[in-house]
């Protein structure tokens, strides 16, 4: 038996609110997204971009691995993830997250160990997203073709990109091979 993912950080998106006593569309206004948006992600329907889960945690003053994990942060001086170790963050079907900071109490950024497998069809359209504030990627193995906005560039191992996340981006891994990469959200 599979389990949705999105279910349970869905469920404590929703907990947080009812908690906080504050209506649907009230927290959509104050997130940046529509009433129809945070609905889809309070239920679980819609595919919940990490930008949007920052900007709940920092609203509801909460770390984003109490979010994600529904465990929370307790480290303040420093946090160790050992190789393989990190909460993984099931969010998008082509994309393997991996926190490597969920420890940490307070953290200013987001450090991911992001995994990109290959897809099947190369003409299959990407998804794209945009979040506030800044992202850098570091490329570790394979290689990556990005969109960001309406620029289109190509990283291999050793490449690394830093760019707005407002704008809209996307990736894909090259090659036929899975990417991985180190991405620090900010």
């Amino acid at each position: 038996m599979t389990t949705d993912p999105l279910k349970p950080i869905a469920q404590r998106i929703r907990t947080l609110r009812e908690i906080a006593g504050t209506p649907a569309p009230d927290l959509a206004r104050a997130l940046g997204v529509t009433p129809e948006e945070y609905a889809a992600y309070e239920s679980g329907a819609a595919d919940i971009p990490i930008g949007f889960l920052h900007r709940l945690a920092e609203h509801h003053r909460v770390d984003l691995t109490a979010i994600l994990t529904g465990d929370d942060s307790h480290v303040r001086g420093f946090c160790i993830t050992r190789r393989g170790t990190g909460p993984a963050v099931s969010r998008r079907q082509q994309y393997n997250y991996e926190s490597l900071a969920a420890g940490f109490q307070h953290r200013r950024m987001e450090p991911f160990l992001v995994t990109v497998d290959p897809q099947p069809e190369s003409g299959a359209p990407v998804q794209v997203h945009a979040h506030p504030g800044q992202e850098l990627n570091y490329v570790l193995d394979g290689a990556l073709w990005l969109i960001i906005g309406r620029h289109e560039v190509e990283l291999h191992a050793g490449d690394s990109i830093y760019f707005d996340s407002g704008l809209p981006h996307a990736m894909r891994s090259l090659g036929g091979k899975p990417a991985r990469f180190l991405a620090l959200i900010l």
